[in-house]
């Protein structure tokens, strides 16, 4: 079995005149020029951060039921661990009303460009309507049209690290937040609990179509 590490892709690097444009380019608006000295030194923060690699900047000691109580962890990726351990007792609660998760899965919605309502969510309501009628049932929406209309709403991608080793996969997940690259408020330790905490899943998706009209 070859066990060699195959490496080889290009690097991700930047300078910093690149990490300085990407940084001050998500203050673009002019109302940001008067703070403009101010956003410099956040940005040498930022890129100070980004040099060192400082993905976790706040932890602490990981504690009993680890294999080393000592070692340093995110405090935010500890806290997401206890969200979904108190999530895990909710569903385990035998006296508590059984939950539907219901996701809508279009990315349409009305405050943003399309101006309307889905009608992936008008079938969301009709189904949490019918599920909350019945007894000893709650549900609950996760309505990922957020991601195109809220500010700061993201998900970002899972990066397969169980291809490489089942051992480098953690739950939650440990790849973020990352803050030296700027990959913080990622929706999925939100999510995780909502999931964990349900008895069912019922997903919404919408069918994008277009027509092609021949000329």
């Amino acid at each position: 079995m070859d066990d060699d590490v195959r490496k080889g892709m290009p690097a991700p690097h930047i300078d910093k005149d690149e990490f300085r444009r990407r940084f001050v380019s998500r203050f673009y608006d002019p109302a940001f020029e008067p703070l403009s000295a101010q956003l410099e030194s956040a940005m040498e923060v930022a890129w100070s951060a980004y040099q060192a690699a400082r993905k976790a900047p706040r932890t602490q000691a990981a504690g009993p039921g680890f294999a080393d109580p000592d070692y340093q962890l995110s405090k935010e990726w500890i806290a997401a661990r206890q969200a979904i351990r108190d999530a895990q007792a909710l569903h385990d609660d035998f006296g508590a009303p059984s939950r539907v998760l219901i996701i809508n899965a279009s990315p349409r919605n009305e405050h943003t460009c399309p101006g309307e309502m889905s009608k992936t969510y008008r079938l969301v309501e009709h189904a949490r309507d019918t599920l909350e009628g019945i007894e000893g049932l709650r549900t609950d929406v996760l309505d990922l049209s957020r991601l195109a209309a809220e500010y700061g709403r993201q998900i970002f991608p899972c990066k397969a690290c169980f291809s490489t080793s089942p051992a480098l996969c953690h739950w939650p997940c440990s790849c973020y937040p990352n803050h030296a690259l700027g990959q913080t408020s990622d929706w999925m330790n939100e999510i995780y609990p909502q999931w964990v905490a349900a008895h069912g899943i019922m997903i919404v998706s919408p069918v994008h179509w277009y027509q092609d009209r021949q000329r």
